[in-house]
């Protein structure tokens, strides 16, 4: 029987292997991510596919010293094998889609709360004698402002500490919040409440890419990133639908109720059901495991870094400030975001006083007009889901490199289909004309936003795989502000514009935003390449 140590000599010769031949994903996000050293200016210049970018973002280290470094230390912990069920990669089908499945559930709660609560603050402010328009306006936001303060934190504790004790911490978190939503007794305790359920909700948001790149290859990423974007973007449309029965039947006090009752069901079916994702953590566990029965404390997993927890941890926290402020192309990304979802959350603060006023449609009737913008996201993921994995496999079947930029075709007809939506449903809100007509028109800006979102979280996600999470969260902080902030002053606008100018300076501002949309998809990779980030 072979020793320990020559069981890992031998996994160590076949990493190196793996690393040398890099033909998957999966083989090349176990193997380089194991030192800190340099690529040189121009090498970096030359890293054009997916593979060479993964590498350059993992490890910023070449194969032959990861193969060197392997094949001399027997003490290096890996996977058993290529085919070792414990990593993610090789899991079961009914494994990941469970892990994807609930995770998608909850994601699509939270940002469905963002919205749901709309048609009751009118029941909030007649219960709390609030007349405050500003305050009103704010019980509302306050909440996407929290879901912007979250990742922050979140992201950095997911990659140092794993995926699921960060879900569950703040699942549970979110549940209880909540609960404490349902139970204020003036609006000070309800906006205070309603910022840390924003805080705790974002974990799911923010991580949820990063699950995704743990359990699949970029070729297989986008029926689950489907699923998963549903959420955010799905979410806000959908909300009003139940928030405007619910708060007319029964009190604005049950739509957190009925938010606490389906994300608590959930993070149980999450907590018993779901496992760890993190091959990081999964593989610092099992070398802690041997390091216990062998008694060899110089064991180390292959994903070691080597350096303390406490500077991995610090310079996880500040990895999406480093995102936000020192990459070109994550702010990019980040700043077109922020102005997309500013604009959705800017229109959504119209549709129940457009029906309510000018079709004389009750609380609860006036939820049903956001079935339009819901059924364009449909429309918006089918296509998505349909041609982004299809394109990605046509291409890796021809030999040709993959790259994140291939996520990106379809993000070109967003600003196109969100400005004319945004016209249609103005100018038709404005003349009264049939309620079909303004709910067509946002029929079309519901499918534009899912044209956007889509396609850029699946980018994020293809580009920078393990730090995933950060990515997701540097872009999470401004399109939350952008959510959060821009409502505030949409009242005032519409009063000011009406609904027709009103939307058409939105739709203008799309138009204005399309070229930066071109600008990315043409010129994103050269971006990337030519001013990379070192991560680790």
């Amino acid at each position: 029987m072979p020793t320990l140590s020559e069981k890992n000599s031998s996994e160590a010769v076949r990493s190196g292997e793996m690393t040398e031949r890099a033909r998957t994903p999966t083989e090349k996000s176990e193997t380089t991510n194991v030192a800190e050293s340099t690529i040189s200016d121009d090498a970096s210049k030359h890293i054009t596919g997916m593979e060479d970018i993964e590498n350059f973002q993992i490890a910023k280290t070449t194969s032959n010293d990861v193969k060197e470094r392997e094949e001399q230390d027997p003490n290096i912990v890996g996977w058993d094998s290529e085919d070792d069920p414990a990593n993610p990669m090789n899991w079961t089908l009914l494994k990941k889609w469970t892990n994807v499945g609930l995770i998608s559930a909850i994601t699509f709660i939270v940002p469905l709360a963002s919205s749901m609560f709309a048609p009751g603050v009118a029941q909030v402010s007649s219960d709390f004698n609030e007349t405050n328009p500003l305050l009103q306006a704010l019980v509302v936001s306050i909440y996407v402002i929290g879901l912007a303060i979250g990742p922050l934190v979140q992201a950095p504790m997911s990659e140092v500490y794993g995926r699921w004790i960060v879900y569950a911490t703040c699942n549970i978190l979110y549940v209880v919040f909540t609960v404490a939503c349902a139970v204020s007794s003036n609006i000070s305790m309800l906006i205070v409440f309603r910022f840390f359920a924003g805080c705790f909700g974002s974990a799911p948001v923010t991580i949820g890419g990063g699950t995704i790149a743990d359990l699949f290859p970029p070729q297989q990423r986008g029926r689950a990133l489907s699923l998963y974007t549903l959420g955010p973007v799905a979410g806000p449309a959908i909300g009003p639908i139940a928030g405007g029965f619910l708060s007319q039947s029964e009190g604005w006090k049950w739509i957190f109720w009925v938010l606490a009752i389906a994300s608590g069901v959930i993070t149980v079916g999450h907590i018993i059901f779901c496992h760890e994702t993190s091959a990081v953590v999964i593989l610092n566990r099992k070398v802690k495991r041997l390091q216990k029965e062998t008694g060899n404390m110089n064991l180390r997993s292959k994903l070691d870094r080597q350096i303390s927890n406490t500077e991995v941890l610090k310079r996880a926290i500040v990895r999406p400030a480093k995102l936000t402020i020192l990459s070109p192309i994550s702010v990019l990304m980040s700043v077109s975001t922020a102005v997309v979802y500013g604009n959705l959350y800017l229109m959504l603060t119209t549709i129940t006083a457009v029906f309510e006023v000018s079709y004389g449609w009750s609380t609860g009737i006036s939820g049903l007009a956001y079935i339009g913008m819901g059924v364009g996201n449909v429309i918006g993921l089918l296509s998505f889901s349909i041609t982004s994995d299809k394109y990605l496999q046509q291409k890796s079947a021809k030999g040709l490199q993959l790259k994140p930029e291939d996520r990106l075709p379809l993000m070109l007809l967003s600003g196109p289909a969100i400005a004319a939506g945004m016209f249609w449903y103005g100018w038709s809100a404005k003349a009264q004309t049939h309620w079909i007509v303004p709910i067509l028109g946002s029929s079309l800006v519901g499918a534009g936003n899912m044209f956007f979102f889509m396609p850029m979280m699946g980018y994020l996600v293809d580009a920078y795989t393990i730090y995933a999470a950060s990515a997701l969260a540097a872009n999470t902080v401004l399109r939350s502000i952008g959510g959060g902030l821009l409502p505030l002053a949409g009242q005032s606008m519409y009063k000011s514009l009406g609904y027709g100018w009103g939307n058409s300076l939105l739709g203008f501002i799309m138009i204005g935003f399309t070229p930066v949309v071109l600008f990315i998809y043409r010129y994103g990779e050269y971006i990337r390449t030519r001013w990379p980030l070192n991560l680790d």
